[in-house]
């Protein structure tokens, strides 16, 4: 036994030196001809992007006043300024009354499969105290205001369907929007007045935030619309998070009354 392992030892160190100078010249290599240094950016620019083909962004008028402050430091148009926690309501549909609204944005629509997704995550956001403007707590009569919703990472995010239309076909206007999330409004006013979405985690599409930003750096007379399934945008991992509200309120995003009407 001792006299074979003796006999394999030398074949094993000459194989690790091989292994030891290929890897030596290998980087030093890639650093004499300068591409060590650029290989991480190489890798970058190969990643997916958020754009999505064939898609065209349109704008509307807006009526009655813009919103003031800034959107961006809005905390009913940005969500993120809010900030919300994870809670432990039920990772299912729940019914809550009867069917109020038919034509209500239906969240199905989110999927191209038209599906109800595995609930991955349920949050509360936080309430707004104008006075010191800052959260406070996230007290809310329902279980849950903020679901997270399993999806492929890079899947492509549409607009939740209703059955509105706020003029030439289209059904939300988009009241604010970063890389990483968007407020859409089912009507034209710069207010809360209605349905209101607000959704996080989804890379938004490049031509759509362009045009976003550019409106609002113009005034905010005009804003994007998007017609309902429309794409918007693309998971920037495995979950997306939505709120839906109405009139302002933050309401359950599982209310299969609601949102999930026949599901």
């Amino acid at each position: 036994m001792s006299k074979k392992y003796h006999s394999r030892k030398p074949f094993i160190v000459v194989i690790l030196l091989l292994l030891a100078l290929t890897s030596w010249i290998i980087v030093h290599a890639e650093e004499a001809s300068g591409n060590y240094s650029t290989l991480l950016p190489l890798i970058i620019d190969k990643m997916p992007t958020c754009d999505i083909a064939g898609q065209n962004y349109r704008s509307m008028s807006v009526t009655g006043s813009s919103t003031n402050p800034d959107a961006a430091n809005h905390p009913d148009l940005n969500i993120g300024l809010r900030g919300y926690e994870r809670t432990t309501a039920a990772l299912t549909l729940v019914t809550l009354g009867g069917v109020e609204d038919r034509k209500a944005p239906q969240l199905p629509a989110l999927f191209a499969d038209n599906r109800v997704p595995v609930f991955s995550n349920a949050y509360q956001r936080y309430r707004w105290d104008w006075e010191c403007n800052c959260p406070t707590d996230t007290y809310s009569p329902f279980d849950t205001t903020l679901l997270g919703m399993a999806v492929a990472p890079g899947e492509i995010i549409r607009v939740p369907d209703s059955g509105y239309d706020i003029g030439g076909g289209n059904e939300v206007m988009v009241l604010y929007a970063e890389k990483s999330r968007i407020t859409f409004h089912v009507g034209n006013s710069d207010r809360l007045d209605g349905y209101v979405m607000h959704i996080e985690d989804v890379c938004i599409e490049p031509d759509l935030l362009a045009l976003y930003t550019k409106l609002h750096a113009a005034g905010r007379d005009k804003l994007p619309v998007l017609k309902g399934k429309q794409p918007f945008g693309r998971a920037l991992g495995s979950e997306i998070k939505v709120a839906m509200r109405d009139s302002g309120h933050f309401m359950d995003p599982r209310s299969r009354n609601s949102w999930w009407i026949g599901r």
